[in-house]
């Protein structure tokens, strides 16, 4: 290696030093601040340890009432709506998959057609509401059963499964659904991981949803409180005095909890259970998407 090259090598690696800092230094300064006091964060000059720690944003944060059930929802929704949906697209996929599938083009374009052309925000809330699901937990799980985009990578994926293992199966007298449940699905874990990842963050990250179809208190998941708090300008507002004890009522009356404090709380602890995630799945990310995006 020359000079020229060892040059280059060493400036590549400051500038994915910089780069890689420039990202999670953002992350690693509100973690900080969540532990430190929150006058004291006003002061400023907070970077990267706490100077004064405290564990009370945390227990204020939790002492809302309704924080613990609202993580109950989004853990529930996210749970169901990746299961249900995986499963639901999945199966459409393999049946779109079939050559001897009646009319396949015409689903096809009819899938195809509502990745381009949807009917609005409008006309969705009306449907919606002629369904039913207004303020039911089943609007967090029926709109999501089906992605066109996932189902096109599933088919994609199925179409490159060697079609002799399902004709021996079936040989042996095994159905269709027996063929996608025992041969179908077990042989496609990675494209099912990195699938079931991408949808279970969106059900996660979702706040947009609860806030146009859901008014009751008890069915909103953790995201939208967190928006509620994010667009607060009064922590009271958020954490009224009737939804916290007496204790965590005289902190704020102390204002030793910030605004800005209490958020950064709020940020990790929304966001520490989905990133907890990302470890037991990473290896399937480019095995399963490139598995699924090749076509022969």
């Amino acid at each position: 290696m020359g000079y020229s090259d060892r040059v280059m090598v060493v400036a590549i690696y400051v500038l994915l030093i910089l780069l890689s800092f420039s990202a999670l230094y953002p992350f690693w300064n509100t973690i900080v601040v969540s532990f430190n006091v929150g006058l004291d964060t006003a002061k400023g000059g907070i970077t990267f340890w706490p100077r004064q720690f405290t564990w009370s944003n945390y227990e204020v944060f939790f002492s809302n009432r309704g924080i613990l059930n609202a993580f109950m929802i989004t853990i529930l929704r996210t749970i169901i709506g990746s299961i249900s949906a995986i499963f639901v697209t999945a199966l459409v996929a393999y049946s779109m998959s079939r050559s001897q599938l009646m009319g396949r083009k015409y689903y096809t374009f009819y899938f195809i057609f509502t990745m381009y052309f949807g009917g609005g925000l409008i006309p969705t809330f009306l449907l919606i509401n002629s369904l039913g699901l207004m303020n039911n937990f089943l609007v967090y799980i029926i709109p999501g059963l089906i992605s066109v985009w996932n189902m096109i990578i599933f088919r994609t994926f199925f179409k490159s499964l060697p079609v002799g293992i399902e004709e021996s199966a079936q040989i042996d007298g095994c159905s269709n659904m027996g063929v996608f449940l025992r041969i179908v699905l077990p042989l496609s874990g990675p494209v099912i991981a990195t699938l079931g990842l991408f949808t279970a963050i969106a059900h996660w990250n979702d706040w947009f949803a609860p806030t146009i179809y859901i008014t009751n208190e008890k069915l909103l998941p953790i995201q939208t409180i967190l928006r509620r708090i994010l667009n607060s300008n009064l922590i009271n507002e958020a954490f009224g005095s009737g939804n916290i004890d007496s204790a965590m009522g005289e902190r704020l009356a102390q204002k030793s909890i910030t605004n800005k404090s209490i958020i950064s709380a709020a940020i990790m602890v929304v966001s520490l259970p989905i990133i907890a995630v990302y470890p037991f799945v990473q290896k399937y990310f480019v095995k399963g998407v490139m598995i699924g995006s090749l076509k022969e």
